[in-house]
């Protein structure tokens, strides 16, 4: 009976279209999701003063400075009297050359000078008469004389003096026993009552737009001074010294006035020097300017929408950026991106 019973149900079902399979669930639709409005950090343009400046730490170094060297080639160095820092005065041997034989021919022309001088003597007692004879004799003894004054000259040749007080700031590398090459810089010695401000920079760009004659504040501790910018590296003098030639190229140099007479050389001091300065322009923070293969733009926000606008830049500073061209004054501009 039950199995009649059964039979009839899955006949029943087959007319009707029933499933003795459970029916899926039908999917349920995405919930709507409320899109989240984009968040801007603006800045409102508007207009200001903008300064562009160079700052960085001075060395204090001699404005006075004497270069020391050999007139003449070839001479063999055999001794060097002072060290880096050391002390000299105007008249002081700083180095020597070998000699050689000099010393003992200036003896033996003393001699010769000497005996002339008797012969001369003694013809201006015996030839009293015979002027042109003494005057021969007085040219002989000339002779000898010129001969000695040549080789004392000589000798001196083989000293290297001083000819200012200071002190000694450059040494080159040369040794006991090398030769000396004429008119190279072998000792610098400077005037420590005489001071300027020098500062050196990593690359000779930074110091782009610094000029002669700029001013430039000077801080020394919790003192205030003015200078002027003295030197830049378009002027700095011809230097064979390649370390000092490299050197001018990348400093400039500052005179100061009324500098206290504490300051030595070696002091340090911060420069600031101002090299462009702008009053009422347009002016946006640095991180508004966006720039791709040499464009240079913003972008604002107009309304809720975001657009992008070419600009000219002006003056640019550690943190501000000038606006000649693109911009109005209120416009707000995207910093985030």
């Amino acid at each position: 009976m039950a199995a009649l019973t059964f039979l009839v149900l899955v006949i029943a079902c087959m007319f009707t279209g029933c499933s003795l399979l459970p029916q899926e669930e039908q999917a349920l639709k995405p919930p709507l999701v409320k899109p989240v409005k984009e968040s801007f950090e603006l800045f409102e343009v508007k207009k200001g003063s903008i300064t562009k400046q160079i700052s960085g730490i001075g060395v204090f170094a001699s404005d006075k400075m004497q270069s020391l060297f050999y007139a003449e080639s070839g001479g063999r160095l055999i001794a060097i009297n002072v060290s880096l820092g050391s002390v000299v005065s105007k008249g002081d041997v700083v180095a020597e050359l070998d000699k050689g034989e000099i010393e003992g021919k200036i003896q033996q022309q003393e001699l010769v000078v000497e005996k002339a001088r008797l012969i001369l003597e003694q013809a201006k007692d015996e030839m009293r008469g015979e002027p042109v004879a003494i005057r021969i004799k007085l040219l002989e003894m000339q002779k000898e004389e010129i001969q000695l004054d040549m080789l004392k000259k000589q000798l001196n040749r083989t000293k290297l003096v001083s000819d200012v007080s200071g002190i000694v700031t450059y040494i080159d590398p040369i040794k006991q026993g090398d030769a000396v090459v004429a008119y190279k810089t072998l000792f610098t010695v400077s005037d420590p009552k005489s001071m300027k401000l020098v500062y050196e920079t990593n690359n000779a760009l930074d110091l782009t737009g610094i000029q002669v004659g700029l001013t430039a504040a000077v801080k020394i501790k919790d003192g205030l001074y003015t200078g002027k910018v003295a030197q830049i590296p378009a002027t700095a003098p011809f230097n064979e010294v390649k370390a000092i030639a490299e050197k001018n190229a990348k400093s400039i140099v500052v005179v100061t006035e009324g500098l206290p007479d504490t300051i030595e050389i070696g002091n340090s001091a911060d420069i600031t020097i101002v090299t462009e300065k702008r009053d009422d322009v347009l002016l946006i923070p640095k991180v508004g300017l966006r720039s791709y293969m040499g464009r240079d733009y913003v972008q604002v926000l107009e309304g809720e929408v975001r657009k992008e606008i070419d600009v000219e830049k002006g003056i640019v500073s550690a943190n501000e950026v000038e606006i000649r061209k693109g911009l109005k004054e209120g416009q707000k501009v995207i910093l985030n991106n």
